[in-house]
């Protein structure tokens, strides 16, 4: 499988992605994949490898995402999850850590998540690559999953 925009792009919002220091490498690959695969993106920073905070990139592109500007959303940070924890912060997010392609599916498939967080520093490309196919490309399941997704909000 390839990376398409085919699930989300009846929204035909670009994907949001944001990163600390520890991910804007492996940011910046997937925006070269993007940009390869003409899909639309929005980068909320952070723009270059010097030390940063996550959150000043997480709550930005939580925003929009809850503003239906970005669908869906990629964060990535050293661990995954200080990014992860700081999306999840917005009643309108639901942020998944993934370093596997299985646990994206399920991810989207059970609990309808709109933004993939990937660990930068412990995911190869290659993993990455997988992990971003996996997550855009599986429908969520619907059904059971629905009344457990609106227990969340507090």
């Amino acid at each position: 499988m390839a990376i398409t925009q085919s699930l989300f792009s009846q929204s035909e919002k670009p994907v949001g992605l944001c990163s600390d220091h520890a991910g804007f490498e492996l940011k910046s690959y997937l925006i070269s994949l993007f940009e390869e695969k003409g899909i639309a993106y929005k980068d909320f920073g952070t723009y270059t490898s010097e030390s940063c905070d996550y959150p000043d990139f997480a709550h930005p592109m939580a925003i929009a995402i809850e503003k239906g500007e970005c669908y869906p959303g990629i964060g990535i940070c050293g661990t995954g999850n200080g990014i992860n924890i700081t999306l999840n912060k917005h009643q309108g997010i639901r942020s998944v850590l993934c370093w596997n392609p299985e646990i994206a599916k399920l991810t989207r498939a059970h609990n309808d998540a709109n933004v993939l967080v990937i660990p930068g520093r412990y995911v190869s490309h290659e993993e990455a690559y997988n992990i971003v196919v996996a997550f855009f490309n599986t429908p969520f399941e619907g059904g059971r999953h629905i009344r457990r997704i609106e227990k969340i909000p507090v």
